[in-house]
C-alpha cells in the first residue's frame, strides 16, 4: 500500500453522489410499486403478463444507456443529458399516475429512457472529478456505490409502504418528486475542465489490456455469484420461518446490504489513505467471496437458530467482497479510458457482465436442483480464480 498525501475529494463528488442516491431511491421505489400497480385492480394484469412486461423493462435498462451515453459523449454532453434523462424519468413516474394501459406504457418507455440518459452520463461526469487525482479513485467510487446501496435501499422500504398503505399514485409521485430533486445537486455542480487533467502515462496497449481483464473478471465475478444465489436464498427463507428471530424474508434477503454500509464507511477512510492496485482489490475480492461461500457450506441443510452467526458472518465476508469489486471496475474504467469516450465505455461495461450470466444460467440447473453443489462449485471457482489472480499480481504479470 502507498501513503495518499495531500489530496481531498471534490466538493462536486458529494453532490453527484447525494444526486445518485435520490435517484436510485426514486427508481428503486418505482420498481418495488410497478408489479403491484400492474396486478392490481387499476391496471388488472396477469402475474404472468406482468411479468413479461417488468423483464422487458429490465433487459431494456443494459441497452438504453448505450444511447444516453452517445448522446452525452458526441452530441449534447454530459451534464445536459443527466438533466434530460432525470427529468423524463420523473415525467414517466408521473405518467403511471393516469390510470390507462397508454399512460402505463408511455410512463415506462420515459422512465427506461430517462435512466439509460442519466446513469452513464453521472457515473462519468462523477469520474471526471477524480483524473487529476486518480489514486483517490478507488475511495471516490466507494463513495458513490454507497450512495447507490442508501438510495435502493431506502427507496424500497420508503416507496413501498407508501404504495402498499396509501397509494400506488402516491409511490409513483414520491417517486417522481425524488427524482426531480436529485437533479438540484448536478444544476449546483460545475463539470470538470479537461485540460486540468493528468496526462496519460499508459500506452494504449496496457490501458486495453486492464480494461478488458478487469471486465472479464467483474463478469465472472458477478456470473460465479449466480450459482451460490438459490442456496443463500434458500438460508435466507429458512431463517425467516425460525420464529425466535420474528425477521421478515426481505429482511433476511438484504442483510448483505445493511452490512455493506459501515463496511462500505470503512473503505471510503481507508482508501483516501491508503492506495493500492485495482487488479489487487479485484483478487481480493474473488477470495472473501470464496471464503463467504465456503462458511456457508458449514450450515446444515435445515440451519437452526444457533447457525445464524455463521450466516452473518458470511454475509459479512461477501459484503466485503462485493465492495472489492463493484465499485473498482468503475475506478479502471475512469483511469485507463479516454474522458471524451468514458460514459460510452462505461455504458458498455455492463454487456460483459450480461452475456457471461446469461452463459452461466445454462448450468445454472445443476445448482437450483442442488443449491449445496450450487455453492461449492462457485467457492471453488472463486477461490482458482483468488489464487491464480494473487500469484500473477504478486508476479506483476498483470
Amino acid at each position: 500500500m502507498i501513503k495518499i498525501e495531500n489530496q481531498k475529494h471534490p466538493k462536486e463528488a458529494y453532490n453527484y453522489a447525494l444526486s445518485r442516491m435520490l435517484e436510485r431511491a426514486s427508481f428503486y421505489g418505482f420498481r418495488a410499486v410497478l408489479v403491484l400497480y400492474m396486478v392490481g385492480d387499476t391496471v388488472q394484469m396477469t402475474n404472468a403478463d406482468a411479468m413479461v412486461v417488468y423483464s422487458l423493462i429490465m433487459g431494456s435498462l443494459i441497452f438504453s444507456p448505450i444511447i444516453g451515453a452517445l448522446f452525452g459523449d458526441l452530441l449534447i454532453g454530459n451534464k445536459k443529458a443527466i438533466l434530460l434523462g432525470g427529468i423524463a424519468q420523473a415525467l414517466g413516474a408521473f405518467c403511471l399516475c393516469i390510470p390507462s394501459l397508454n399512460t402505463l406504457y408511455i410512463g415506462l418507455l420515459l422512465v427506461v429512457l430517462g435512466s439509460g440518459f442519466y446513469t452513464p452520463n453521472i457515473i462519468s461526469t462523477y469520474g471526471k472529478l477524480y483524473l487529476n487525482k486518480t489514486k483517490l479513485l478507488d475511495s471516490g467510487f466507494t463513495l458513490f456505490y454507497l450512495a447507490v446501496n442508501l438510495g435502493s435501499f431506502s427507496g424500497v422500504i420508503l416507496l413501498g409502504y407508501i404504495g402498499e398503505t396509501f397509494s400506488y399514485n402516491s409511490g409513483f409521485i414520491l417517486s417522481g418528486i425524488l427524482m426531480l430533486l436529485s437533479l438540484i445537486p448536478v444544476l449546483a455542480s460545475k463539470e470538470s475542465v479537461e485540460n486540468k487533467f493528468e496526462k496519460d502515462k499508459y500506452i494504449i496497449k496496457n490501458r486495453v489490456f486492464k480494461i478488458a481483464m478487469v471486465l472479464v473478471l467483474v463478469a465472472l465475478f458477478w456470473g460465479i455469484y449466480e450459482m451460490a444465489s438459490f442456496r443463500m436464498f434458500e438460508l435466507q427463507t429458512k431463517f425467516s420461518t425460525i420464529s425466535a428471530f420474528q425477521w421478515s424474508q426481505n429482511l433476511w434477503q438484504s442483510m448483505s446490504s445493511i452490512i455493506m454500509l459501515p463496511l462500505s464507511v470503512f473503505a471510503i477512510f481507508l482508501y483516501s489513505y491508503f492506495y493500492s492496485s485495482q487488479i489487487f482489490k479485484v483478487v481480493v475480492g474473488f477470495i472473501f467471496a470464496a471464503l463467504s461461500f465456503g462458511v456457508l457450506l458449514l450450515l446444515p441443510e435445515i440451519p437452526s437458530e444457533q447457525d445464524a452467526s455463521l450466516y452473518l458472518i458470511s454475509m459479512l465476508l461477501l459484503s466485503a467482497a462485493e465492495i472489492h469489486i463493484a465499485p473498482v471496475v468503475h475506478s479502471v474504467l475512469t483511469k485507463f479510458s479516454n474522458p471524451k469516450y468514458l460514459a460510452i465505455l462505461l455504458s458498455l461495461a455492463f454487456v460483459p457482465t450480461k452475456v457471461v450470466s446469461l452463459l452461466f444460467a445454462f448450468y445454472n440447473s445443476n445448482s437450483i436442483e442442488d443449491p449445496i453443489f450450487g455453492l461449492q462449485m462457485a467457492m471453488i471457482t472463486m477461490a482458482l480464480i483468488g489464487i491464480i489472480g494473487f500469484f500473477m499480481w504478486n508476479k506483476k504479470s498483470i
